[in-house]
């Protein structure tokens, strides 16, 4: 599975820390980093239901501050073994502590660091710790948006394992709030923000969102950094099931003991694989494909396109081009569209055009991939969702080409649609790196 970390943020503060080339090397290579745990508890019974595993460097050394550990591994460029290391010394010492096994175990992933494989002496003890935990990725909201693609993989192949997913820091960024239903999390962790006083103005609407996503799902909420009674009061207000914070303990060793819990995090998420199934196919096994030509669908794709215009919130918008001259003639508008939307991408057939920044992606699909028989525009956000999804069926002698098409604003298969399309979209993209 791609590398995953139990790197925590909340406890840094302050200004930045000095990042030595050679400490972090030690550390790494030594295999120093420590791990703590913070418990989760079940709001309405105040009983144990987890921990939140949390790295620290070497005790008393400039780089015990996980975010000083963080940037100096990225400064050398070992961000994805790092990443590892406190991963797999994290599952080994939740795995050796025996506890229930309806413990959940929240393991917090770093985006920068997903496409680096497991080093091969740290194999031997995932293997082991593996099978023995009820696991949740954790995927902090701050880079969400920049690392979409990854995450989408990574969060597959959690679930793989039959692991959970959890979103970290939900509050921080309002944009990312677009993604949760790609990511489709079992658990939505409040940022602590949100719980220093009643909601108002983009809280409520991120509060709403977070509601209505966990409305749909049967996905649960988790309310970060609880320090008091009256912030339990505030946070089982915002729907918060669940809770974690220096109320109910400190980052430390895991106890001897604890009793099983009788409210475990429910993990209920089970969104469909992304496999070689097509955007348009995908969304044909629940809505049947009609035929029409391409003027009569234009008032269709503007009705979607005006809603990105018009949206206060940041979106998601896919968009799938059957020739250049097309993505050419509407350039500018997607240019601005990208400025607003959580992530925005752009496939042209036969474009030599390369576009690979954080939340703007424009590049030309292989001839052979699936996508090339396809276009269309899919738009996803926390209130709305739409597609347009096309395939040409035939080109006739005379008059314009036929089209089979598929126009929905069902939210489940718009996702689905969604979805696929990023995995075809991260395939293409592989496929390249390779090929050069």
């Amino acid at each position: 599975m791609s590398a995953t970390t139990s790197i925590d943020h909340a406890a840094d503060h302050g200004g930045p820390l000095p990042r030595p080339r050679l400490a972090i090397d030690d550390v790494i290579d030594d295999c120093t980093v420590r791990t703590l745990f913070q418990p989760i508890v079940h709001l309405e019974s105040g009983s144990v239901v987890g921990f939140e595993a949390l790295s620290r460097g070497p005790r008393g050394s400039e780089l015990e501050s996980p975010l000083a550990m963080l940037n100096a591994a990225r400064e050398v460029g070992r961000l994805g073994e790092l990443d590892w290391l406190c991963r797999v010394n994290a599952m080994r010492e939740a795995a050796d502590a025996k506890l229930p096994p309806n413990v959940s175990w929240f393991i917090n992933v770093e985006p920068a660091g997903l496409r680096t494989d497991c080093p091969d002496h740290l194999r031997a003890a995932l293997s082991r710790a593996r099978p023995h935990l009820r696991a949740i990725l954790e995927v902090p909201e701050r880079e969400v948006d920049v690392h979409v693609a990854d995450l989408l993989s990574a969060t597959d192949e959690a679930r793989s394992d039959c692991w959970g997913v959890a979103l970290d820091d939900v509050g921080a960024e309002e944009g990312s709030l677009a993604l949760l239903p790609l990511l489709q999390p079992d658990v939505v962790k409040l940022d602590m923000s949100l719980l220093s006083g009643v909601p108002v103005g983009a809280s409520v609407e991120i509060v709403g969102a977070v509601h209505a996503y966990a409305e749909r799902t049967g996905a649960v909420i988790l309310a970060e950094g609880i320090e008091n009674t009256e912030q339990e009061r505030l946070a089982r207000a915002l729907g918060a099931s669940y809770g974690q914070g220096y109320l109910y303990g400190r980052p430390g060793p895991l106890p001897d003991a604890i009793p099983r819990p009788e409210n475990p995090v429910p993990l209920r998420q089970q969104p469909r694989p992304c496999t070689e199934i097509t955007p348009f196919d995908v969304a044909a096994c629940s809505v049947t494909p009609k035929r029409s030509t391409a003027a009569h669908l234009m008032p269709f794709l503007t009705h979607i396109l005006e809603h990105c215009g018009r949206a206060t919130e940041a979106a998601v918008l896919l968009a799938l081009f059957d020739d250049e001259d097309h993505y050419r003639a509407r350039a500018s508008a997607y240019e601005k569209f990208a400025k607003a939307n959580a992530f925005t991408v752009c496939l042209v057939p036969g474009t030599d055009i390369s576009r690979d920044e954080p939340r703007f992606h424009i590049a030309g699909p292989p001839a052979d991939s699936p996508l090339a028989s396809e276009w269309g525009v899919i738009v996803l956000s926390p209130h709305f969702a739409a597609a347009l999804l096309l395939r040409t069926v035939e080109e006739p002698a005379e008059g314009p080409r036929q089209l089979d098409y598929i126009f929905t604003h069902d939210r489940v298969t718009v996702v689905a649609a969604a979805r696929a399309f990023i995995h075809h979209m991260n395939n293409d993209r592989a496929r390249r790196a390779v090929e050069k």
